[in-house]
């Protein structure tokens, strides 16, 4: 399977699927899919990316993503008391929901809601925790109760007034399977050389196509410029390195692929709205440092 694009499997005879996510850290992985994805975040603090948003995320964060819209938590650390990162995942259908709109006209207040979700709603604090029971027992319920409980859930939600959207624009991935396999080889690339300058030319070699083909494929596919997504992985290693690391400004600008310490600062700025030494204070886990050269930031598969 494609790292950048995850297949979510909801089993047979079932609307949705509930997953009880607990990890010992959230890695950071640029992926889509497309099922819509109410996720509830737990005893987690770190960095939240959502289509062309970048926002630090805390405990309770409730948010609900849709159909094939780019989006990745990085954990920085853990909630007082908690003993590991988790999360709630709901994931549905677009033809699942759709369909009960049509044969349910006393579901149409959802319908705003799902079309706000292609740039990523999130929902107040208040509002997250009234949900965060009943998401909870999602986990425990029969099939058919999940499916109820959903419904109700989603119904709630669209008539809560007090969410903003997360990203500034919709972002749609390539839906050709030829340009997932350039974008495949591209992203492996770029993910396994992020520290080292990223020419264009490798790339069009890897992919196959002109440099003008490449630039297209790349912004259909991740709604960003090549140069804008090197940025945002770089940030989000620089992310990781600040939060759970002592090293300094400069040492982390040559690990994370940046020219020199002013050059970090203003790409961390630009993209988090922060200040390295700022984001550091704010996000600094207790506890030991990680080991100088070690980057937790595999792509993985996450839900």
């Amino acid at each position: 399977m494609q790292p950048w694009f995850e297949a979510v499997t909801i089993p047979d005879g079932h609307s949705c699927r509930i997953y009880d996510r607990r990890l010992p850290e959230f890695a950071f992985n640029w992926h889509y899919h497309p099922e819509y994805e109410l996720t509830l975040t737990l005893g987690s603090h770190g960095t939240r990316f959502v289509g062309t948003g970048v926002a630090p995320y805390a405990e309770g964060d409730l948010a609900l993503i849709g159909p094939n819209l780019p989006h990745a938590w990085q954990s920085h650390r853990l909630a007082d008391g908690a003993a590991e990162h988790r999360a709630i995942v709901c994931w549905f259908t677009e033809g699942w929901i759709r369909g009960l709109l049509e044969l349910m006209p006393e579901l149409d207040v959802i319908a705003p809601l799902l079309g706000e979700a292609g740039n990523g709603v999130l929902f107040g604090p208040a509002v997250a925790m009234a949900m965060k029971a009943r998401m909870l027992r999602l986990c425990e319920h029969e099939p058919s109760d999940r499916a109820l409980g959903l419904v109700g859930l989603l119904l709630d939600l669209a008539r809560a007034n007090d969410r903003t959207g997360l990203s500034s624009g919709a972002i749609t991935p390539s839906e050709m399977p030829r340009d997932r396999r350039r974008m495949e080889r591209v992203l492996d690339h770029v993910h396994a050389q992020v520290a080292a300058p990223i020419r264009l030319a490798p790339l069009c070699e890897i992919a196959h196509v002109s440099e003008s083909q490449l630039q297209r494929i790349f912004k259909r596919s991740t709604g960003l410029s090549i140069s804008e997504y090197v940025t945002r992985l770089r940030v989000g290693r620089a992310s990781t390195l600040l939060s759970r690391t002592d090293l300094p400004m400069a040492a982390i600008a040559e690990k994370c692929g940046f020219h020199d310490a002013a050059h970090f600062a203003r790409k961390f700025r630009a993209t988090t709205g922060r200040t390295p030494t700022a984001y550091r204070r704010e996000f600094q886990a207790p506890g030991p440092a990680l080991p100088v050269g070690a980057f937790p930031m595999q792509r993985e598969r996450a839900g």
